[in-house]
């Protein structure tokens, strides 16, 4: 169990690290420094040469009651101050977040006490970007953040507006209260119970592309939504998860490790290689049936190569190979249907041998692809638990819940 994990348990108050940069909305990180407060967290702050330029350190120093860490050398209480609070903080916060100290959280650069002590950070980051219009949308920003998100960084904003310059656009800071609320439902993952503590989990999702020439594919609708917030969920619940994902561009939730893929036949070379090594495979991927049974090396030309038919063949059934290679482990797999969804949820579960089918209805608009919402039906030899609409979270929830007990059962967990 980390120390975050430990404080949680023995109910601390949670810690926040404000990491406060130079941008004209550096006022606001004290109107955030005292609403997380208020909710109970205990804040202390890292802030920019620039920074203080803005805000001086005295100001969060008397709000935060704790001396504000702008100097590798001259912190009291330790030599290596980076390292004490980077492993101090359950979640760190930076506001506002400057072009400039995103591009170096990007590369990997610390060359001051901030950006130092965010490279130390064994938590959560969350950044809200307070820029000017043109630099929030410089392609160099956009890869910045791109490279952040793929890593696992979470953004709060930006919003659009009336800038300080006088600009209208993106590059706003977001409202305190979102940018606190934000960082307190982060933070409310700290509080739950890790009943899924020492699990492995394999999650896949989204879709697969089936290449018909090197630029056009079939594909389905799935957005990989769902199954990325299991990923999420199972995560906070203190599993290790291994996330195989299609072509989606969702961020990673943080901690996963992220494993994408292409095709079907991608997605079941990976789930195959790792199923060795886990508890518990949750198939939420809508992997496609059929494959172009002969797929060009170039793009076909519709003067001259034009499609009349695609020739398919079917692709592997990862589902049923994984229930076939089982033993004690869980499997559990997802049934996207839109007709006689329980009679089909039970056929599969019988047809392929998994544990439990999580059986949703994608025509009805609260459980379609793409919604943030879902209503699904839990079926195993149990019987079947009807859910009722919730959002993608508690669905999640719901779904770990029946794995859980699963594993229990086995005496995986």
């Amino acid at each position: 169990m980390s120390e975050r994990d430990r404080g949680a348990a023995e109910g601390r108050a949670p810690r926040v690290l404000l990491a406060v940069c130079g941008g004209i909305a550096a006022y606001k990180a004290c109107e955030v420094l005292r609403g997380l407060q208020k909710a109970g967290c205990e804040v202390r702050v890292t802030m920019t040469a620039d920074a203080e330029r803005f805000v001086g350190a005295a100001t969060f120093e008397a709000l935060s009651g704790a001396p504000v860490a702008d100097d590798l050398y001259g912190y009291p209480g330790t030599p290596i101050p980076h390292v004490e609070l980077g492993g101090w903080a359950d979640l760190a916060l930076v506001v506002p977040a400057t072009a400039n100290v995103m591009a170096k959280l990007a590369a990997g650069i610390a060359d001051d006490c901030l950006t130092t002590t965010l490279l130390a950070c064994a938590c959560p980051v969350l950044v809200a970007p307070g820029m000017n219009v043109h630099m929030w949308r410089a392609a160099a920003t956009q890869a910045n953040v791109a490279t952040l998100r793929a890593r696992g960084t979470l953004l709060v904003g930006p919003d659009s507006g009336r800038l300080a310059c006088g600009d209208v656009g993106e590059g706003k800071l977001a409202p305190v209260g979102e940018i606190v609320a934000a960082a307190l439902e982060l933070i409310g993952d700290l509080t739950r119970p890790k009943d899924l503590a020492g699990a492995h989990l394999l999650v896949n999702a989204g879709p697969t592309h089936e290449a018909i020439d090197p630029v056009r594919y079939i594909a389905n609708r799935s957005t990989g939504k769902m199954g990325f917030a299991i990923a999420a969920a199972a995560l906070a619940r203190g599993a290790e998860v291994w996330l195989v994902a299609g072509p989606v561009s969702l961020p990673t939730p943080f901690g996963a490790r992220r494993l994408n893929v292409t095709s079907a036949e991608d997605m079941r070379g990976v789930c195959l290689s790792l199923f060795g090594h886990v508890d518990a495979a949750i198939c939420s991927a809508a992997v496609a049936d059929y494959t172009p049974a002969r797929p060009a090396d170039h793009k076909l030309k519709k003067s001259r190569e034009r499609l009349d038919a695609i020739e398919l063949t079917e692709t592997a059934d990862i589902l049923a190979e994984l229930c076939a290679l089982k033993g004690d482990r869980v499997v559990a797999g997802f049934a996207a249907e839109t007709d006689e969804l329980l009679a089909h949820a039970r056929e599969k579960l019988e047809r392929k041998g998994a544990d439990l089918i999580v059986a949703n209805d994608v025509s009805r608009p609260e459980s379609t692809f793409g919604a943030d919402t879902n209503r699904v039906a839990l079926v195993s030899a149990a019987g079947t638990e009807q859910l009722e609409t919730m959002p993608l979270p508690q669905v999640a929830d719901a779904v770990l819940d029946a794995v859980r007990d699963l594993l229990r059962e086995r005496g995986r967990l």
